[in-house]
């Protein structure tokens, strides 16, 4: 599996050509394997955004694409190394092994074992290059199970893709099954961390799967990526703790709350805009914390379905974006025209709006981009508003 010297250097000059362009050059490089440097750079490229901290080592060797848009990025893996550490980990569906390396940091004793040799192999080189000492086994995850010693945590990324390369969000529908092996893995770790598509409806899963202390929405830079579920194999769990995490380049927030709290708080709906607009992030609205969102930072909810807010007071560390409220018009053509006369172009948003935003952009006329923002939202009252603003 090493890489010989002559195609590192190969990939090094080309790791940023077109690779199509590439592919069709291979008379000019008989001693190369046009394919397979093809398929590093293509990594290459993906790395440079996804495993920064890989992109730099020449040694890392890359997977098919599949593999590798898969697999999680370093953000979120790092991410789920500081949930929990202890004595052993055995990562049960190791594919490409990003998840299991940067987990690795937090525990003494590491097992990969994915069932497609390819990978295993690519991950065993990729272990050794990272200086990392993991265990690595060519098996499938549920003939491993029923043989295992007993882990401190057991991690389980179940495929999300049926045969013909559809994307599958529900928990049944994964391979392996997580619902017909919970007895199984529950006597074989004290805990267990299962990552899930973002599509996942929380709440169906939470029913599915037995004592889930904690549940974990991961967004980078405002995109929800991977949900995360904790579950406590040695005792039954009564709340379920539920983090809404985004990671950006400045900074991690975190927000946490329960289902239960958030189904027994009271707020007020409110048709006055204040000053300031408020726009929760992803993982916020993903967990649907509507109301623990609004009592925390004691703003007003402008209709059940609208999922913004507002206030007079600035909270700077709102988790979310935040906007100065310049306007508020109706959608009668006048008070649009009136409002608008000096804009040219705005960033446009539609929250509980009867129209989508690209049928709004072209009512109001304006082009895309630039420093205005324009929310089409329903208020308390079910009036329909638009809300001029400028990003804080």
């Amino acid at each position: 599996m090493k890489l010989a010297t002559n195609l590192k250097q190969f990939i090094k000059d080309h790791q940023n050509d077109d690779v199509n362009s590439l592919a069709l050059k291979t008379e000019l490089y008989p001693d190369i394997d046009l394919n397979f440097a093809i398929q590093q750079i293509k990594g290459k490229q993906i790395a440079r955004i996804k495993i920064p901290s890989w992109y730099h080592i020449d040694d890392i060797v890359y997977p098919k694409h599949l593999s590798l848009e898969q697999c999680s990025s370093e953000y979120t893996a790092r991410y789920k190394a500081e949930i929990y550490s202890s004595d052993s980990i055995v990562d049960l569906t190791g594919g490409f092994g990003v998840d299991c390396a940067f987990l690795s940091k937090s525990f003494n004793s590491i097992t990969y074992v994915e069932q497609q040799q390819d990978l295993v192999e690519i991950a065993r080189h990729n272990f050794e290059a990272l200086r990392l000492k993991i265990n690595t086994i060519c098996q499938n995850a549920v003939d491993y199970l029923n043989n295992m010693e007993f882990a401190d945590l057991i991690y389980i990324d179940p495929a999300r893709r049926g045969s013909s390369g559809s994307k599958m969000v529900f928990i049944e529908d994964c391979t392996p099954n997580i619902i017909d092996i919970q007895n199984l893995i529950e006597t074989k770790s004290k805990k267990t961390m299962i990552k899930l598509s973002p599509m996942l409806d929380i709440s169906l899963a939470l029913k599915s799967l037995r004592n889930v202390s904690d549940v974990y929405i991961i967004s980078y830079q405002n995109e929800c990526k991977e949900l995360v579920f904790l579950k406590n194999n040695e005792e039954k769990v009564d709340n379920t703790n539920i983090h809404c995490i985004n990671i950006s380049n400045a900074k991690l927030d975190e927000f946490v709350f329960q289902k239960e709290e958030e189904n027994d708080t009271e707020i007020y709906y409110t048709d006055q805009i204040c000053k300031y607009l408020y726009e929760p992030n992803c993982s916020i609205i993903k967990a649907g914390a509507f109301k623990s969102i609004s009592n925390k930072y004691s703003i007003y909810k402008l209709h059940p379905n609208s999922h913004l807010y507002t206030s007079d007071n600035l909270i700077d560390n709102f988790q979310g974006r935040i906007f100065q409220v310049e306007n508020i018009s109706t959608l009668n053509k006048k008070e649009i025209k009136t409002h608008l006369k000096d804009i040219k172009q705005a960033n446009i948003s539609t929250r509980n709006f009867p129209i989508s935003p690209l049928e709004l952009r072209k009512r109001i006329g304006l082009k895309d981009g630039g420093n205005n923002y324009i929310f089409g939202t329903t208020l308390a009252n079910e009036k329909k508003v638009l809300l001029i603003c400028k990003k804080i």
